[in-house]
Order: C-alpha cells, then sequence, then structure tokens
C-alpha cells in the first residue's frame, strides 16, 4: 500500500472522531464540518512528504479547533458566538492543544455523529449525503460523481442538511434510551441504501458503483465494532459481504449486466462469501432476528450453491416468507414470486405479481415488469415475455439494465420469430 493510500485510508477512519470532537465542544455542526474538511485537508497534502505526527487525532483536532477559531475571527457578524465559544472554553484548549497530545483524553463521538447525520428531520437523501460527508470523509466532489449529480447539487444538499441540523439545535449526544432502537433503524438505512446504490446504481452508463458499496461496508464494520450485540448491525454487514461477493461476475468486460442464474461463480470473491457466512451464522442464535439478518441468510444460500440448479430454493422460499410477515414491501414480494416460481411452477409465480400490479409503488417499475417477463419465459409465453421485457427495457434507468433487458426482448423475439 502506498503512503498516499495510507493517510487517506487513515484520514477517513478519523474524521468522524475529529468531528465529533469539535461538534461536542463548540456545537454549530456546519461550522465544525468546514474546519474539519479543512484540517483533513491540510494533513492530506502535508503528512504524504512530511510524515504522520505521533498523534494524528490530536494533530487534527488541534488544526481544525484552529481553523474554527479563524473562522470566527473573521467574520464580525459572528463575534458574539466567538466570545461564548471563547468564554465557554479554556483558550488553552483552542490555541495551545499539543499535537502529541494524549488521545485518551478525547471521547470517541462517532457513534453520535453517525446518529446526528441521520437525524429525523433530515429526508433520506440529505441523510445519505451527509453521512458520506461527515462520517465517511468523502468530498462534495466524490458524493457528487457517485450519485451522478453536479457538484453544486450536491454541495446545496450537503449545505441544507447542515442548516437543518443546525436549526433543529439537536445536541451531539447519543439518543434516549426510548428513541435509540428508532434511530439505529434509520442510519442502517441509510447505510443500505447506500450499499444498494453502489451495487446496482439507479441512473447512468455504469451498473455498479465500486466506490459507495465499500464505503457503505467500510461504515457496517466500524458500527459492528462500535454496537457489537446488535444483531441487525451484524446481519447488514453479512448480507452487504455476502451480495458485494458477486460484483466481479456480474458484468462483462464491456460493462454488460450478467444475470445472477448466469453468473461464472468461480468469480466470486470466496473470501468475502466465508465472512459473510461466518459472520450471519454466529448472529442468527444469538436474539431476535431482524430483516437484514434474513436477507443476509437468503444470500448465503444463493452463495453457498455451486451453481443455480443446485439452489435450496425451498429454503429461500421459507426465508421469504419469514421475511414478508416481518418486514412486509413489494419488493421482498417481488422477489418471493421468483422463490415461488422455482420451487412450485411459473404461473403460481406470476399470480403472486399479479397482485403488485394494484400496488401503486410496483405497478410500473421496471423490476416488476422483468420479473414478469422472466417468468412468462419460462411459462413458454414468447410473445407475452418479448412484450413485457420490453416494456421493462424502456422503464429502466440503468443503461446496463435497459441494454440487458433491450437484448432478451429481441433474442426472444428472434428464437420465437424461428
Amino acid at each position: 500500500m502506498t503512503s498516499d493510500r495510507r493517510v487517506e485510508d487513515l484520514l477517513r477512519e478519523l474524521a468522524p472522531q475529529v468531528l465529533g470532537a469539535l461538534v461536542r465542544r463548540h456545537g454549530q455542526f456546519d461550522s465544525c464540518e468546514d474546519a474539519t474538511q479543512e484540517a483533513l485537508l491540510a494533513a492530506a497534502l502535508q503528512w504524504p512528504t512530511e510524515g504522520t505526527p505521533d498523534n494524528p487525532r490530536g494533530w487534527l483536532i488541534t488544526v481544525a479547533s484552529r481553523k474554527l477559531l479563524d473562522q470566527l475571527r473573521s467574520e464580525q457578524s459572528r463575534r458574539r458566538r466567538e466570545d461564548h465559544i471563547a468564554a465557554a472554553t479554556p483558550q488553552a484548549e483552542l490555541l495551545g492543544r499539543p499535537a502529541d497530545a494524549d488521545p485518551a483524553t478525547d471521547r470517541d463521538d462517532s457513534l453520535a455523529l453517525l446518529f446526528l447525520c441521520c437525524h429525523p428531520a433530515l429526508s433520506g437523501p440529505s441523510q445519505i449525503a451527509l453521512t458520506l460527508r461527515a462520517v465517511g470523509g468523502l468530498s462534495t466532489a466524490q458524493i457528487a460523481a457517485a450519485f451522478l449529480v453536479p457538484e453544486a447539487t450536491m454541495a446545496q444538499r450537503i449545505s441544507r442538511a447542515k442548516a437543518s441540523i443546525r436549526s433543529s439545535g439537536q445536541p451531539l449526544a447519543m439518543p434516549a434510551e426510548a428513541d435509540r432502537a428508532e434511530r439505529l433503524r434509520a442510519v442502517l438505512h441509510v447505510l443500505y441504501l447506500v450499499f444498494n446504490e453502489g451495487y446496482t446504481a439507479t441512473s447512468g452508463p455504469d451498473l455498479t458503483a465500486p466506490a459507495l458499496s465499500d464505503e457503505a461496508i467500510r461504515l457496517a464494520r466500524w458500527l459492528t465494532r462500535l454496537l457489537p450485540g446488535e444483531a441487525e448491525v451484524s446481519g447488514l454487514l453479512a448480507l452487504m459481504l455476502l451480495t458485494d461477493a458477486r460484483r466481479p461476475a456480474r458484468t462483462l468486460p464491456d460493462g454488460s449486466l450478467v444475470p445472477l442464474a448466469e453468473q461464472d461463480r468461480s468469480r466470486w470473491d470466496r473470501d468475502r462469501i466465508a465472512e459473510g457466512v461466518a459472520l450471519i451464522s454466529a448472529t442468527l442464535p444469538t436474539g431476535a432476528i431482524g430483516p437484514y439478518q434474513l436477507q443476509a441468510a437468503i444470500a448465503a444460500v444463493h452463495d453457498e450453491a455451486e451453481d443455480v440448479d443446485s439452489t435450496d430454493w425451498p429454503q429461500i422460499l421459507a426465508l421469504y416468507g419469514l421475511l414478508e410477515t416481518l418486514a412486509p414491501n413489494p419488493m421482498v414480494t417481488l422477489n418471493r414470486a421468483v422463490a415461488v416460481a422455482m420451487v412450485r411452477g411459473p404461473a403460481e409465480g406470476l399470480a403472486l405479481l399479479a397482485g403488485l400490479e394494484s400496488d401503486g409503488r410496483m405497478a410500473r417499475h421496471h423490476r416488476l415488469l422483468a420479473t414478469r417477463a422472466h417468468l412468462l419465459e419460462l411459462s413458454g409465453e414468447v410473445a407475452a415475455a418479448v412484450a413485457s421485457y420490453r416494456d421493462a427495457a424502456q422503464r429502466a434507468t440503468s443503461g446496463p439494465e435497459r441494454r440487458h433487458l433491450a437484448a432478451r426482448a429481441a433474442r426472444l423475439g428472434g428464437e420465437g420469430a424461428g
């Protein structure tokens, strides 16, 4: 690993700790976040050539604190706020904190920071953007590139999110016990969305955005270390590992999509599969089963099968039945319909899909149309399958998915004509 890469990894690890320390001391999330980013930039420029300090966290907190004070001094409109901070904080802590200070003097507020970024006052996209920026340490440009939006658009989104945090008056603290479970669900959902966007991008020319998937896995590992007793946290990490293990086989060299049944399983990442299977096997017996654990168990059944024909579809169907009872949503029903078709035949799977056609969230979704096309193809209803593949292709927003569906329609149409 190169020196630059080691520095980058270290900075991303320390970013939430530094920001958490500043917000706890001074409040003002937005100003502290700006100061933290400036300190990270300074470190990225200096450390590769001058060497990493003995206490990199203390160095960053010192520099960020000085940056924050400089910000306050440079804006006359914030003079009162500067006086308040100066009065509330010992001057030695603002100005004289040595770079090699004992790291034990500062507690790690990273978990509280993650909860703050997933504050219920924020919209889903804002929670994702702020989490990637403040906790993940990604730059605005990196986040914008991952989501295929202009940098100015993402900057506005992050700015609004920080303004919402400021106006909420929410301090940097762990949620009260009564709210903690609900807030943790929000945190896990944000990480789940980030991973899914990386695994199958909703739009753009590429099927995947590996930087997002990798970041979601990194944050899930970090959260697992912070909350080792939370089964759903471990379940989410296992799900990510078991799913991402298939990524090397999901596309051909030209970027075209390869469906699960046709993937070269020798290209799957066996280390990630082993880690994910071990994690979910250790987690399932420990407590109440949640949706992420069940999804991880389903992914494990797929990953442990040597090929599609040896897949234990009855077990997958049973797991989807539990998942639909525990966390019903149309996408779960869609996936259960595939399992039903594999166990009981495509006709029963199609009957289950028919119930989703009246659901406004799914009625014209390209994945419902693509699944229907697949089951119609299995049933031998070629003309109907071709029409459904074409309809699905028109509605898909991802370039590789759209091309794959159009190619299926063309191939099947040609075979039917022949």
